[in-house]
């Protein structure tokens, strides 16, 4: 592993008084897969939305490949095509196809043309199973699709990094396997994922790193064995505690 893309530094983040966020450090390398863990308002979900600025933090710098992402002259709109994100709730197109909602920010951000952009969303959603759904619109397939639909959608804009909030949250039981299957393969293919998840099971076994917090500031970042295995701090050993007798 080698080639920081990401890098936080001193990272905070207030909504009105509440902060959210302290202090944050992190970063992540080329092919990472870093699951981030900790209880519901410890500031995972907070975290990534900042370094997607769908949240504008109150102080501190996110790099992009060494490139301060709030500078002036920053390209936004190309850093969030190689910065995709996979959302806890799907927000696919509901007036779109499966097809159309793969195709159309190739179309308006990468200027693809429509036999290109087809082709690649083909690809994406051959690979996670849902080519026979491609007229389809989004009302009409379960969760567990939506969300597989939400992540070819993201790959057909040829990311460097996928930032996931939560992908599996909003789904039944059954759904969830589904989805993991799909970010397990995709762990395997060189794809840097950040990963805000209540799956231990693919934190444990998928990740090279795992990101535990906790009120808002990162408590451990280590190896999935060290985390679960002889974790450095008590906060960590009983939220593992709590996670894995479910």
């Amino acid at each position: 592993m080698s080639g920081e893309i990401i890098k936080v530094s001193h990272l905070e983040k207030k909504f009105g008084e509440n902060l959210v966020l302290k202090d944050i450090d992190f970063f992540a390398n080329k092919s990472d897969v870093i699951s981030i863990i900790g209880s519901s308002g410890s500031g995972k979900s907070t975290l990534l939305r900042c370094i997607n600025l769908l949240e504008k933090p109150t102080s501190g710098a996110i790099f992009f490949h060494g490139k301060d992402i709030q500078s002036q002259g920053f390209s936004l709109q190309d850093y969030r095509a190689k910065v995709g994100m996979v959302f806890q709730s799907f927000n696919l197109f509901n007036n779109l196809s499966v097809l159309d909602n793969c195709i159309v920010g190739q179309q308006k951000v990468l200027k693809r043309s429509r036999r290109d952009a087809e082709e690649k969303a083909m690809n994406y959603l051959s690979k996670v199973g849902m080519a026979q759904y491609i007229h389809a619109k989004p009302k009409q397939i379960s969760g567990g699709q939506k969300q597989r639909v939400a992540i070819a959608r993201a790959l057909c804009m040829d990311p460097e990094v996928l930032l996931f909030d939560e992908p599996t949250s909003a789904l039944d039981p059954e759904m969830v396997g589904e989805v993991m299957t799909v970010m397990r393969s995709l762990a395997t293919s060189g794809l840097t994922m950040l990963v805000v998840t209540h799956e231990m099971g693919f934190a444990k076994d998928v990740s090279n790193r795992v990101v535990f917090m906790d009120r808002g500031v990162i408590v451990e970042d280590s190896a999935p064995e060290k985390i679960f295995n002889a974790p450095d701090n008590p906060r960590t050993k009983e939220f593992l505690a709590r996670m894995l007798q479910k």
